[in-house]
């Protein structure tokens, strides 16, 4: 018997087929079909965010581990709060499908002035996603649907955005037989000619050095087992825990280091994998390379981008890696003078940082000790989080130091939801500055109403911290315009109905967030950073200021 259902419904069936188990959105009069049908099903859990930005936020963390997010936002001035989130998403090359209403089709592009309605919505959706689609025909929204699933996990991954409107989704049609998933692209191959240059580039190489990247998520092994062979590894911040921080030849993140920059520079052959060597992380562009780099990346459009790279491989990291691997059965690269310097560069940078940071330093290591060994810290684009989150704060897993790729600030709760709802049974610490808390302070009801097991800290220091610094050092120490209002981040948690705690020194620090540590569901701790003292941070390493 032929089975009638709506558009609606079918988004749901897809989904639930592409084992989706959490999706993150706000009902609207033009999602109502889909929500209704989510919620009609039961089969998988809605979770209510409280803006649009923070539900593609939360569905982009959590895709981050899962392999894809659903974010389902309303139309027009809704879907525009999401674009920023999307360009996030983009950055940090998550998987996400966003899914956004639309006016009816009789309506389209005809500036109507319908409710919700958005001048050329698809534009600017288009231009913050990897793709963007509108459903037009009902009988074709199954196809569109999977291809959608398809183009955003196919590396490299992406924000896939998709707006159905809201005759659309009310229409019905026969149930499609087959809704499953079709599969990503095929990664490129790794050429055979490329895996022998890069084992006989790495065999004659007497200062070898790896860069990695996000592309290198899923390569540990590969990239422990060159580590052991006697290569350093740096890792970009997205990287951090690919290799861990524990690895003799683990550098960590400590690129900005005159010391490992230095490594960097004398190295006779250097390889870039699956990194887009950001600006802030290569000083703008300025950092120094040795004329033998050697780039390995899943994306054509990598090559020569940022960096003139001798030669350019286009692959997959792991799956090169592992091949670049069985050509070096019996290769050991050890060499005790060159791992003096290894350690003696990375010793030096954690000196170096520890000095700037003063009693900020300590504060890490506590958060470390409190927190279990495989919690996991999301950390907004804040002072804290820039500083000792990104680089000093041990990491020993990958995804295990979740963060804005794209550097704004504001994602870290949001961010933080998403990820403890992807990994419920593990403790987040969603580290937040004041500032940037107040762009989605809303979303701590979210938290406490979807009873997530995380720790939001608040290091609260009365404004922008970050443009404190750049404007003492790169304007003659005038300051405007970071000097903000803020509540009691204490009193606005027990209002939010979540457990929250206040720490005025290091000693009532250590004590608080270790019992926050013990308490179950959301929780909240407001460290008051000026009773502390300074933190010194003048912003992202660059080779000039505008």
């Amino acid at each position: 018997m032929t089975v009638k259902v709506t558009v609606g419904e079918l988004v749901a069936r897809v989904l639930e087929a592409h084992g989706v188990n959490d999706v993150f959105g706000l009902i609207s009069i033009h999602n109502l079909p889909i929500a209704d049908a989510i919620g009609r099903r039961n089969k998988i859990r809605f979770v209510c965010s409280r803006g649009e930005a923070g539900c593609v936020n939360m569905a982009d963390a959590y895709a981050r581990f899962k392999g894809l997010g659903v974010a389902i936002t309303s139309t027009g001035a809704g879907s525009g709060n999401a674009i920023g989130s999307l360009v996030e998403a983009c950055n940090a090359g998550s998987p996400v499908i966003h899914i956004t209403g639309q006016v009816e089709k009789e309506y389209l592009d005809r500036d109507a002035s319908f409710i919700h309605e958005a001048a050329d919505q698809l534009g600017y959706l288009k231009s913050s996603s990897k793709a963007a689609f509108r459903i037009v025909s009902p009988e074709h929204a199954v196809g569109m649907l999977r291809e959608a699933i398809r183009v955003a996990t196919t590396v490299p991954k992406g924000p896939v955005s998709i707006e159905i409107p809201i005759d659309v989704q009310a229409a019905t049609i026969d149930l499609p037989s087959d809704l499953s998933y079709v599969g990503a692209m095929a990664l490129p191959k790794s050429p055979e000619q490329a895996v022998l240059f890069v084992a006989e580039q790495i065999k004659s190489a007497s200062r070898p050095i790896v860069w990695i990247g996000g592309g290198c998520l899923e390569a540990s092994e590969e990239v422990k087992a060159l580590a052991d062979m006697g290569i350093p590894i740096v890792s970009s911040t997205h990287a951090r825990g690919v290799l861990p921080d524990t690895h003799p030849r683990s550098l960590n993140a400590f690129h900005n280091s005159s010391a490992v920059e230095e490594l960097i520079a004398q190295s006779d052959a250097c390889f870039v994998v699956g990194s887009r060597l950001r600006s802030n992380e290569t000083k703008t562009y300025s950092l120094p390379f040795p004329e033998n780099l050697i780039q390995i990346d899943a994306s054509p459009m990598a090559q020569q981008r940022n960096y003139a790279v001798k030669h350019f491989f286009c692959a997959e990291a792991k799956t090169f890696l592992r091949a670049v691997i069985q050509e070096l059965q019996g290769t050991d690269k050890t060499d005790s003078d060159y791992d003096e310097r290894i350690k003696a560069a990375k010793e030096f940078a954690i000196d170096a940082l520890e000095t700037q940071l003063g009693p900020y330093a300590k504060l890490c290591y506590s958060l470390r000790d409190a927190l279990p060994e495989d919690g996991i810290l999301v950390r907004d684009i804040t002072m804290s989080g820039s500083t000792w989150g990104s680089r000093l704060f041990p990491v020993n897993q990958p995804l295990k130091n979740i963060h804005s790729l794209a550097g704004a600030i504001g994602l870290g709760l949001a961010h933080g939801i998403g990820t403890a709802i992807a990994n419920p049974d593990k403790k987040t610490v969603a580290l937040v500055g004041d500032g940037g808390l107040m762009l989605g302070v809303g979303e701590i009801a979210t938290a406490v109403q979807e009873n997530v097991n995380m720790v939001l800290m608040v290091m609260n220091d009365g404004g922008y911290g970050v443009m404190r610094g750049i404007q003492k050092q790169y304007f003659d120490g005038r300051q405007y315009y970071n000097e903000l209002h803020t509540p009691s981040f204490v009193a606005l948690g027990e209002a939010m109905g979540c457990t929250s705690y206040l720490a005025s020194s290091l000693e009532e620090f250590d004590t608080t967030i270790k019992e926050a540590m013990k308490q179950e569901g959301m929780c909240l701790v407001e460290v008051n950073m000026n009773a502390i003292g300074p933190l010194n941070f003048a912003g992202p390493p660059q080779k000039k200021l505008y």
